[in-house]
């Protein structure tokens, strides 16, 4: 089976545990502080922290925002992993979820009507698939009302926006290390911001001292695999993209199979390869049956997942019913993508 994610480690990785292990410094290390020292310079961000988890980040984020009652609004959009609204329900607030576009990114004319009728007090828009969102509009929208954007980058690693980078566009942004991520620790998440007050009310809940605070802390060994990624991650990025070429140019006269697109002034890093057609469920179990590790992203909707208060988001639920994903990772071999690209091609015409 052609596994729909595979982390790409090599010696560096393996020579950076052992040296961890040698070293007997297994937490609150070198590495640690490397990598956040790293990763903000490398996104553009002021300051970082690091956290056990993306849905860690979310939780941590939206609380040092002033997260907390249930009068708290939080705008997120119908397509995402269930963390983005899990994150806001944890933390106290009331999620609302508005639709997305053709990006798989938030609707930025539902936001506007969103922000009119609930008065939220943070967005999120998520940069889903590895594309960010229409940035411009949603900022200019959040900053006439005064709401705070809060960036879920968990699939954006590198992913840029008119030239800036997935994490360095909103307010404060939140970040997965998770082991299908394009940076893989295992686990892992990180929140970054450039806002020194924001930044102080996020180490408020993750260091001890003369306040109460979570340990949500990640080891040197995830430190030291994550920096060793993040060293890779522009080449590996450009693998993916260069596998979506691939794609595109073969399976772009496919009947009823809808591609992905790179919008304008953005650059898609491809954490996931996203398809749409009609006869999705067949096509999956075919992929599958011929070793092609296909899988739905997603099969719900937030607010269908939640019972969450919600616009219109038909466009959303039409698109959970006929989405899917094939590997695009970048340990994937030239034989195996022309295995993919003829199978597909195959299993396709045959559905249609």
């Amino acid at each position: 089976m052609i596994p729909i994610i595979k982390p790409v480690f090599g010696k560096e990785e393996e020579e950076t545990v052992l040296e961890i292990m040698r070293s007997g410094q297994i937490t609150r290390g070198k590495w640690t502080l490397k990598f956040k020292e790293t990763f903000s310079e490398y996104v553009g961000a002021g300051f970082c922290h690091t956290v056990c988890s993306g849905t860690a980040a979310l939780y941590i984020a939206l609380k040092a925002v002033g997260i907390n009652s249930k009068e708290d609004v939080v705008v997120v959009p119908a397509m995402s992993f269930m963390a983005t609204i899990d994150a806001v329900i944890l933390a106290g607030g009331t999620p609302v979820v508005v639709d997305v576009g053709e990006d798989y990114c938030m609707d930025p004319y539902q936001l506007e009507i969103a922000i009119e009728k609930y008065k939220p007090k943070v967005v999120i828009p998520v940069h889903l698939f590895g594309q960010t969102a229409d940035m411009d509009k949603i900022n200019k929208i959040c900053r006439e009302k005064g709401v705070i954007v809060l960036e879920d980058a968990a699939q954006s690693h590198g992913a840029e926006y008119r030239g800036k980078k997935a994490g360095n566009l909103g307010d404060i942004s939140a970040f997965s290390f998770y082991a299908s991520k394009n940076v893989a620790m295992g686990e892992g998440g990180a929140i970054l911001t450039s806002n020194p007050d924001i930044d102080e009310k996020i180490s408020n809940w993750i260091e001890f001292g003369e306040h109460p605070a979570l340990n949500l802390r990640i080891t040197e060994f995830q430190a030291g695999i994550g920096y060793q990624q993040l060293m890779k991650l522009d080449e590996t990025n450009d693998k993916r993209r260069k596998i979506a070429d691939v794609y595109n140019n073969e399976f772009k006269d496919l009947p009823g199979l809808k591609l992905p697109e790179e919008f304008e002034g953005r650059k898609h890093v491809y954490h996931i390869y996203a398809l749409r057609h009609p006869k999705r469920d067949e096509i999956v179990e075919e992929l599958i049956n011929n070793g092609i590790g296909a899988r739905v992203y997603y099969e719900y909707t937030l607010h269908n997942l939640r019972g969450s208060e919600h616009l219109d988001c038909g466009f959303s639920e039409s698109v959970v019913r006929e989405i899917f994903a094939i590997p695009v990772h970048a340990s994937l071999k030239e034989d195996e993508i022309s295995y993919i690209v003829d199978v597909v091609k195959k299993v396709v015409r045959k559905v249609s």
